[in-house]
Formats: structure tokens, sequence, C-alpha cells
């Protein structure tokens, strides 16, 4: 857990915020503790997504399917206010490390607490369906390990199997995010999920599988270093399923069957990994000693951290305050909102000293500081134009060409070759590439060689979308320092949905009174799979935002939206 920064928000409705869990593509999510005593764990979604009347629609819906969801091995939904000003939802909290981190630390899971995992998640699963939802990203982010036993949280993207929810562009799951992008995980993401077709809870069995295969063996039973590749495999290939044996190898390769029909039901699962139930194999411990001792200092260390916020006052109910203005802030001239990567910017309130955050140290300003102003969304948001919705990607295409081309990989995350429009001339050269007709334009040599603003200069970050916003790229993190035209501007780290990451190097070329023009190269020692080819990335302000874009055909032209944060 990291402390709060200054210009993150102390209080979310009745809860005090004690520091931040975590961040990505939704939002951030914090721990914070209830006047009561208790410790929840808060998410704030992106200020940006708030601006969207399509994606508030399905967060009630979502958050109201969640609260359904209870049972001993899932977190409950606690609180959680979709009509605020930035929407946010509070789950309960408990000390624990997700499975992902307990096999990177101590490698895989023993025997006896696969068994109890398997069916603790089966029974959580099996709880689900019967609401009639389907929980759509099972993957060991989403499984903490606690001594009272597994818990499945997270169920942000599930969806109720009758209702009118469809599968957003890409074939991937749907999920709550921006209109036309689309985020899942790969490697668990079971084979009609990935084709875009109708997911029922087989597709949930199917993720278990992978998760237990994970746990006992401490890799996945689909490996690989692009997500091109992993979805090729889960589609056409079996899974390597070698370091399993016995009753657990044949449960988990039934959980694999590419036809879910053919799949066990989750309650089949845990019966067959727990006869007398999940709770009698967890009763009297089921986790590893290294477990245990790191479940009881996290354990202690909440308590401690709930010791020491005693002492302070109780939170006040209140506006969510950001370190950024949402989109539609006016520009530096005064001027009309820019819209931005996000749609039309909407009809935003006067800010007024209600609504602004105070210092958390240090006399309260005379005027509210840059940056420090509450998100305030009108409920007449206008929502993005149908003539401007990202064009669908057929998975199905990008698999077969897939297969044909093996695992070639273009940049870190997916072989955008596969994808429509995304292929090059292989004869011309680096220099010698025409950008597309819809490539951002470089602007004009009025105003000469200028010095890097300081508006510019910083640390930035921010979610990557690529091949007109269907793509999911994950985090850009941009630092930019002063810098003479020709020299080194900065660089770009680009971290993939598995935590990959790949490094360019920026070079200016111009400065205009709009934009800061620059040449970007994948830096030396990258991965095999970054990409490497030279091309140009546009810079321009946004409120205090950054609009990053890139001219990258390869790359299926990223862009992302980058908020300040050093």
């Amino acid at each position: 857990m990291r402390p709060l920064e200054v210009d993150e928000p102390t209080a979310v409705g009745p809860y005090r915020l004690l520091g931040r869990l975590g961040s990505g593509g939704m939002g951030r999510v914090y721990l914070g503790r209830s006047a009561g005593g208790r410790t929840v764990a808060v998410k704030i979604v992106h200020p940006h997504f708030a601006l969207d009347e399509e994606f508030r629609a399905r967060f009630r819906r979502e958050v109201d399917a969640a609260r359904r969801v209870g049972g001993a091995w899932t977190a409950p939904v606690l609180d959680a206010d979709p009509e605020a000003r930035v929407p946010w939802v509070a789950t309960a909290y408990v000390a624990g490390p997700s499975l992902t981190a307990a096999v990177a630390d101590g490698g895989p899971l023993p025997a006896h607490s696969v068994r109890a995992l398997g069916a603790g998640l089966g029974e959580a699963l099996a709880a689900v369906h019967e609401l009639g939802l389907v929980h759509r990203d099972v993957k060991p982010s989403n499984v903490l390990l606690t001594l009272d036993g597994p818990l499945l949280i997270d169920f942000g993207i599930a969806r109720a199997t009758g209702g009118t929810s469809r599968t957003e562009s890409g074939g991937g799951t749907a999920s709550l995010t921006s209109t036309g992008v689309s985020i899942g995980s790969p490697g668990y993401m079971a084979p009609e999920q990935i084709l875009g077709k109708g997911v029922t809870g087989a597709a949930d069995v199917f993720s278990l599988g992978a998760v237990l295969a994970f746990a006992a063996t401490g890799t996945p039973p689909f490996p690989g270093d692009s997500s091109a590749a992993l979805l090729y495999k889960v589609v056409h290939e079996e899974p390597k399923l070698d370091a399993l044996d016995g009753e657990l190898r044949g449960l988990v390769a039934a959980c694999l069957a590419k036809d879910p029909a053919a799949r066990p039901a989750p309650g089949e699962v845990a019966r067959r990994l727990a006869p007398e139930g999940a709770a009698r194999l967890v009763t009297g411990g089921w986790l590893p000693g290294a477990l245990v001792e790191r479940v009881s200092r996290s354990a202690v260390q909440l308590l401690n951290l709930e010791a020491a916020d005693a002492s302070k006052p109780g939170p006040v109910s209140g506006p969510v305050g950001f370190s950024s203005p949402s989109v539609g802030a006016p520009d530096a001239n005064g001027g009309a909102a820019d819209p931005g990567v996000f749609g039309p910017a909407p009809v935003m309130p006067t800010p007024t000293a209600a609504n602004v955050p105070g210092p958390r140290d240090g006399d309260r300003p005379p005027s509210p500081a840059p940056g420090r102003l509450s998100v305030s969304v009108a409920a007449t948001s206008t929502r993005e134009g149908e003539g401007r919705r990202g064009r669908r990607i057929s998975c199905t295409v990008a698999l077969a060409v897939a297969g044909a081309m093996a695992a070639v990989t273009v940049g870190s995350v997916f072989v955008l070759d596969l994808l429509p429009d995304g292929g090059r001339d292989d004869n011309a050269d680096d220099g010698g590439r025409n950008p597309s007709a819809t490539a951002p334009s470089e602007p004009g040599s009025d105003g000469g060689a200028q010095p890097v603003p300081g508006r510019y200069l910083g640390t930035w970050e921010g979610q990557a979308v690529a091949v007109e916003g269907n793509l999911p790229l994950g985090t850009f993190r941009l630092t930019v320092r002063e810098a003479a035209v020709g020299s080194r501007l900065g660089t770009l780290r680009h971290t993939d949905l598995f935590g990959g990451t790949c490094d360019d190097v920026l070079t200016l070329k111009k400065v205009t009174g709009k934009q800061v023009v620059a040449s970007a190269v994948g830096a030396e020692g990258n991965r095999d799979v970054c990409n490497q080819a030279r091309h140009t990335v546009l810079l321009t302000p946004v409120g205090d935002d950054l609009r990053y874009e890139s001219d990258s055909e390869d790359s299926g032209r990223p862009k992302a939206r980058l908020s300040k944060v050093g």
C-alpha cells in the first residue's frame, strides 16, 4: 500500500482513506475505514468515465448485480454511489496476498492448498451462477488468499446471463470501459469469450481450470509472450498440463475443454475436490507456513494502521478531489474545452468553496489551487456520437492469421499486423513510411524553434489504447525534460496487461504554440516483442493532462490521455 499523495482524496462518502492499494484502467483502489471501524477497499473510477452516461448506466447495473453476490468465498459489496460526481464502490477488505503475488514470492501451492482453493472458488462460482450472473474475469490476481480461505473478488465486469449486455468490439469481454474498448485476461479467457460468442457460466469454469493449473505449477496452462499468441493458443491448442498428475490433472483438463458443454459445472468441481465441502478443507489450516506468516503480518500491519488512524476525526462525506480536472476543463487561454480522446466535454459547474477540497496541511490558499478542483459532472453530459464509435475487430480473423504467422509479435501487447489495416510496406524503410490519411498531422513550422514549455515537463501516466480505441494496451508512463531540437526529450515506458515493459526514447523535433512533436524509437535492451521502429509522437495539452498520439501503424496508432504524477 502506498501513502496518499497530497493531491489525492482523503475521504470518499463515509469512508476515510488510509492509503492507495493500486490503480488500473478503471480507476484507483484505496484502503478505507468507516466511522464504525470497518476496513474496506474503495474503488474510485477515473473521472473521464464519469462523463459517459452509457458508462454510468453500466456501472449502475453492475453494482446492483454485485450487491446480490454473497457467500463464504466472495468479498461482498458493502456500499456504492453510482450517482456521485465520480462513481465509487466499496467492498469488504481482508488481509491477504493475491494468488499472483503468493506464487511469485513462494512458488506453486502444495496439493492440499490447491484442493481447498479450487473447492472454495467452485462453490463461489456456483453461487454466482445461481443468481444468473457470470463473473467473466476469474484470474489469479482476482483471488485473495486469507487464513479463512480463498476469496473471489472484483465483480466489476460480471454480467447477467439473461440481460441485455453486449460483447464489446474485438470479441473481448464486455466490461466497464469507455465505448469500444474491451478489457480481458487473454491467458484465462475461455475460447468462446475470445471469439465473441455467447458467454455462460462455463466460461468461468474454463478460467477456474487455468487458475488451478497456475496455482499448482506456478505457470499458466497457455504460456506465451504476447496476447496474440495467448489468444491463438487458448482457441486452437491444448493446455500444457505436464506438471500435473492424478485426479487434479483430469479435473483441470475437463475444465479447459474447448467445448463449453463438455466442462463440469462449478459445483461439481467443488465436490470432486472437497466431497465434504471447502470449509472442511480450510478448517485446521489450508495455507503453507510461509503464507500463514505473511498473512498474519499483513493483519498486524492493518491493525496498527487502524489504531494510528483512530485518533483522527471521522471523515466527512463530500466530493472526491483529483489531481487534474476532468475532461472538459478550459484550455490555458480560457477558451472552450478540448474534448480530447474521451468525447465531447460536459457542461461543468462553476467551482465553489464547497466543492474544492482543502489542503491536507498548511493554511487554505485564498483561491483554489490549479489541479485541486473536485470533479463535477452535469447530468446532461453528451454521449459520443454513433459516427465516432470505434470499428469492431474480428478476433476470429486475427486468430486465423495468427495461426499462419505463429507467434509473430509487434509491440508489447498484441500482434497488430493481425488486425485490419495494421500492415505496412515491408520494403519501405522506417524513414520512408507514408502515414495514413488519418495519421496525426504535424503542425506547421510556424512558431520556429522554442524551448519546451514547463507545462510539458515532468512524469505523466495513463491508460493507452490502439486501433481506434478498440485495443487496450496497458499503462503509458512518459517522462519529459528540457531539451533542444534534435536532443533527447524523454522516455516512454509501456507496461502491458501482463506486466511486460517496452521503452521508447523520444527526440525533440519541434515545439509550437499548441504541441510538442518528437520522434520515438525503441530503446536498446528491449524485449524481442517490442516495436523498435521509428515513429512520430505528438504531445498536446488537454486541460491539466497531456494527450499522447503516435503515428505507428505497426502498433495500431496508440493514443493515451496522461495525467501528471511527478
